[in-house]
């Protein structure tokens, strides 16, 4: 499962952080790191972009960026 598809309300942990260069670099640098504990809070009335809790501060995130993260299947 990638983190665009976590429901609201849902948590569950990074298992990798995708894409490149750049892309991957920035992803990493907001704290979506393997390991980490992520929530999705809301999305906007779209879907897009999705509000995520981590690490004690919520992020926004585009829905193509959330696709580069695979969670773990089991759970936080």
């Amino acid at each position: 499962m990638t983190l665009d598809q976590l429901p609201i309300g849902q948590t569950r942990r990074i298992a990798a952080v995708g894409g490149q260069g750049a892309l991957r670099r920035r992803l990493l640098d907001m704290g979506l790191t393997p390991n980490t504990t992520v929530t999705v809070q809301k999305a906007a009335p779209m879907g897009d972009p999705i509000e995520l809790r981590l690490r004690g501060y919520e992020l926004t995130l585009r829905l193509d960026d959330a696709r580069e993260i695979t969670l773990r299947e089991d759970g936080a």
